[in-house]
């Protein structure tokens, strides 16, 4: 018998690398030693996520959606997680080694989208996307918000004292999740009060943006 033939099959990945969301799958694609991907950019400028043929891969019509062969996957958070498993074997090990371990990063990825989400998703679209969009900053919004992410974080705090990382002593697809509302707040829209003023906060911020994962994403989101 001759030598089996394995298809590679080429990730396209409909965004922009600059995006949070987009940034939040090539992060996740990186860590995972994925080189086989390429961002298709979607001109939002134009309208181009609002089109046929972009709502026929995406109805909601954001960015990102992803195609890998057959399959056709929205919403960063799922694509992230689909990324994990059909690379469980290779790269960072992003849900631990057991099923502790992934129910701890479940549980802290689940934090993210809910509590953490909301209010610095808020805060950074009137401090920063509005302004892309030639649109007013509402300070009021922006401060209500900074001030529930504050007692957010405060949880964080409490504990990231005891813990080095989200889901315990090792970087996790949880940890990976709050890189790029994070770089927003903190290096584009320059409130990072929220964040450097709590010791265990800020040192856990400094560890994880310091991942060369995360440095080629910028690099990617300043090429974008």
């Amino acid at each position: 018998m001759g030598d089996v033939q394995i298809k590679v099959m080429t990730i396209i990945i409909h965004g922009l690398a600059a995006s949070t969301c987009t940034s939040r799958v090539v992060a996740t694609l990186i860590e995972k030693e994925v080189v086989d991907y390429v961002i298709e950019p979607v001109d939002l400028v134009s309208g181009a996520h609002k089109k046929p043929e972009y709502l026929a891969l995406q109805p909601f019509g954001v960015i990102p959606v992803i195609q890998d062969g057959d399959l056709t996957l929205f919403e960063s958070r799922a694509i992230a997680r689909y990324i994990c498993d059909k690379y469980a074997n290779q790269g960072t090990a992003l849900y631990g080694s057991s099923l502790t371990d992934r129910a701890k990063v479940e549980q802290w990825l689940e934090v993210e989208s809910q509590n953490f989400h909301l209010p610095i998703g808020t805060a950074v679209f009137e401090l920063v996307f509005k302004g892309y969009r030639g649109l007013t900053t509402d300070d009021s919004v922006v401060e209500a918000n900074l001030s529930k992410l504050s007692s957010v974080l405060d949880i964080y705090e409490v504990h990231l004292s005891k813990n080095k990382y989200l889901a315990g002593d090792f970087f996790s697809l949880a940890d990976l999740s709050h890189l790029p509302y994070l770089h927003y707040l903190i290096h584009v829209a320059k409130k990072g009060d929220v964040v450097t003023s709590k010791k265990h906060v800020n040192a856990w911020w400094e560890d994880i943006s310091s991942r060369p994962s995360w440095k080629k994403v910028l690099e990617l989101m300043a090429g974008n």
